[in-house]
């Protein structure tokens, strides 16, 4: 589950600076401890310019996941143009295994009042 935000208070578009507030809910829906382990995201501005942000976990936590329980985060994405798209995975382990797999997050997008809405 996800949800996102511009955040005006913090964009500058007179600076080509637009920032986003996302909130994700990982839940785990399987019959096995995991662990959160890694993400890699890939974000594309409206310009076409792609950024890719690797890391350890999320917001500097690798959080572990018992079946049914869920974990929540907030994160920032700054932009230099008015809206984007954003996907990526989660790389995770299987407590008993420690078999390493991708979850997939589909794409969102990032939309502000400034971007240009014509239609092509």
């Amino acid at each position: 589950m996800l949800f996102r935000s511009y955040l005006e208070d913090q964009s500058e578009p007179a600076s080509d600076h637009y920032v986003w507030a996302y909130w994700v809910k990982i839940e785990n829906r399987g019959g096995e401890t995991v662990q959160l382990r890694a993400r890699h995201w890939r974000i594309t501005d409206a310009s076409g310019r792609l950024q890719e942000d690797h890391g350890e976990g999320v917001s500097g936590e690798q959080p572990v996941l018992e079946p049914g329980k869920s974990y929540e985060y907030t994160s920032l994405r700054p932009l230099r143009t008015p809206s984007g798209i954003m996907a990526g995975t989660y790389e995770m382990d299987a407590s008993t295994t420690g078999e390493r797999f991708a979850v997939e997050i589909p794409p969102f997008s990032l939309d502000s009042p400034y971007q240009d809405r014509r239609l092509h």
